[in-house]
Protein backbone atom coordinates (compact mmCIF):
# COMPACT_ATOMS: atom_id res chain seq x y z
CA UNK A 1 0.00 0.00 0.00
CA UNK A 2 1.59 3.44 -1.14
CA UNK A 3 2.05 5.97 2.04
CA UNK A 4 -0.64 8.94 1.92
CA UNK A 5 0.46 12.41 1.66
CA UNK A 6 -1.60 15.54 2.01
CA UNK A 7 -1.06 18.79 0.44
CA UNK A 8 0.47 21.10 2.47
CA UNK A 9 -1.81 24.50 2.21
CA UNK A 10 -0.80 27.44 0.20
CA UNK A 11 1.67 29.73 2.51
CA UNK A 12 1.98 33.37 1.16
CA UNK A 13 4.98 33.98 3.08
CA UNK A 14 7.23 31.48 0.98
CA UNK A 15 7.46 31.21 -2.64
CA UNK A 16 5.24 28.53 -4.07
CA UNK A 17 6.81 25.43 -5.88
CA UNK A 18 6.24 24.58 -9.42
CA UNK A 19 3.31 22.64 -9.97
CA UNK A 20 4.16 18.51 -10.36
CA UNK A 21 1.23 16.67 -11.00
CA UNK A 22 -2.59 16.98 -12.25
CA UNK A 23 -5.41 15.37 -10.70
CA UNK A 24 -7.86 13.25 -13.15
CA UNK A 25 -11.07 11.94 -12.15
CA UNK A 26 -13.10 12.24 -8.92
CA UNK A 27 -15.69 14.72 -8.00
CA UNK A 28 -16.58 18.21 -9.99
CA UNK A 29 -15.78 20.41 -6.04
CA UNK A 30 -12.17 19.94 -7.42
CA UNK A 31 -11.79 22.93 -9.28
CA UNK A 32 -9.59 22.85 -12.51
CA UNK A 33 -7.18 25.30 -10.64
CA UNK A 34 -6.43 22.51 -8.00
CA UNK A 35 -6.12 20.00 -10.28
CA UNK A 36 -2.32 21.03 -11.11
CA UNK A 37 -0.63 21.53 -7.95
CA UNK A 38 2.19 20.53 -5.91
CA UNK A 39 2.68 17.61 -4.03
CA UNK A 40 6.05 16.60 -1.84
CA UNK A 41 5.75 13.26 -3.20
CA UNK A 42 4.36 12.45 -6.79
CA UNK A 43 4.70 8.30 -6.15
CA UNK A 44 2.45 8.88 -2.96
CA UNK A 45 -1.27 8.36 -2.43
CA UNK A 46 -2.48 11.79 -2.40
CA UNK A 47 -5.42 12.59 0.50
CA UNK A 48 -6.61 15.76 -0.32
CA UNK A 49 -8.78 17.38 2.35
CA UNK A 50 -11.93 19.45 0.56
CA UNK A 51 -15.02 20.42 3.36
CA UNK A 52 -15.65 17.78 5.22
CA UNK A 53 -14.14 15.03 3.11
CA UNK A 54 -11.34 13.69 1.40
CA UNK A 55 -10.55 13.30 -2.00
CA UNK A 56 -7.95 9.84 -2.47
CA UNK A 57 -5.66 10.01 -5.53
CA UNK A 58 -3.37 7.39 -6.51
CA UNK A 59 -0.15 8.00 -8.67
CA UNK A 60 -0.38 6.68 -12.42
CA UNK A 61 2.71 5.87 -14.72
CA UNK A 62 0.99 8.58 -17.43
CA UNK A 63 2.35 12.23 -17.26
CA UNK A 64 0.38 15.30 -18.88
CA UNK A 65 2.16 18.56 -20.17
CA UNK A 66 1.12 21.61 -18.68
CA UNK A 67 2.58 24.66 -19.25
CA UNK A 68 5.99 22.95 -20.80
CA UNK A 69 6.07 20.77 -18.06
CA UNK A 70 5.86 16.89 -17.55
CA UNK A 71 3.23 16.51 -14.55
CA UNK A 72 2.73 13.18 -12.98
CA UNK A 73 -0.96 12.43 -13.34
CA UNK A 74 -2.88 11.00 -9.81
CA UNK A 75 -6.23 9.62 -10.52
CA UNK A 76 -9.04 9.78 -8.18
CA UNK A 77 -9.86 6.49 -6.57
CA UNK A 78 -12.20 7.73 -3.47
CA UNK A 79 -13.90 9.75 -1.22
CA UNK A 80 -13.62 9.34 2.79
CA UNK A 81 -15.28 11.29 5.43
CA UNK A 82 -13.53 13.47 7.99
CA UNK A 83 -14.32 11.67 11.58
CA UNK A 84 -15.93 14.31 14.06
Amino acid sequence: MSPLSSAPPASSSAPSAPPNVLLRGGPDHVTSTKRVRYVPDPEATLKLEVGNTYEHFEPTAETAEHEGRPLRVLRWTRRTYVAE
